[in-house]
């Protein structure tokens, strides 16, 4: 919720939560790729809250896991007892070990994320982000959250080559992130809304 507000910051737009809506329920992650899973929950929301409904579904795609950790990344080392998700730091203590004798040359990923825009009526609309880096041999910086600790960012010219993104603050994090790129997507198109006769 706070990198949405920044990033839908000045806009007309009344940013709300479930809690605020007094939604508790959870909407079962049943989809096999990122997309189906933004979608699922967008619409299971808007019909929850009669809202436009923005939801997002996102992860880790490790090449030299075949695209693991995926769909799967907030329960990569597994689920508790409870059905509560593994911990940050149990999922990036698997991916590390996975890829312990694995190069760094060869530990490419990318982070990608889905957003979903679900408004009462319309058809469902989804906006992709995405940034490549490499999977570090261990952890570095105590910002973020997830994998961020364990993903570096290419060295080619980038302003922030060679960090985690555990080591950028939010605000920079939010300028190049796979969320921040795909909801700057969604915001760029909600405020295109305001011209589009088919849509008011």
């Amino acid at each position: 919720m706070r990198e949405f507000s920044r990033i839908f910051a000045g806009d007309s737009l009344d940013l709300t939560d479930l809690k605020t809506e007094g939604i508790t329920a959870d909407v079962e992650e049943t989809g096999q790729t990122f997309e189906a899973n933004a979608v699922l929950k967008a619409i299971a929301y808007r019909d929850m809250s009669g809202l436009a409904a923005l939801a997002d579904d996102s992860g880790l795609v490790v090449d030299a896991l075949d695209g693991r950790p995926g769909v799967r990344s907030a329960r990569y080392a597994g689920q508790g007892d409870a059905g509560e998700n593994a911990t940050d730091a149990e999922n990036v203590a698997r991916l590390t070990e996975e890829l312990k004798d694995i190069p760094l040359t060869l530990r490419t990923a990318r982070f990608e994320c889905v957003i979903a825009v679900a408004m009462p009526g319309k058809a469902v609309v989804t906006f992709t982000g995405s940034v490549a880096g490499t999977i570090a041999e261990a952890p570095r910086g105590d910002g973020g959250f997830g994998y961020d600790p364990v993903f570096l960012l290419p060295n080619s010219g980038a302003q922030f080559g060679g960090m985690t993104m555990a080591q950028l603050s939010p605000e920079e994090k939010g300028g190049l992130s796979h969320r921040g790129l795909a909801a700057g997507k969604a915001a760029r198109w909600l405020r295109s809304l305001e011209a589009a006769p088919e849509y008011n």
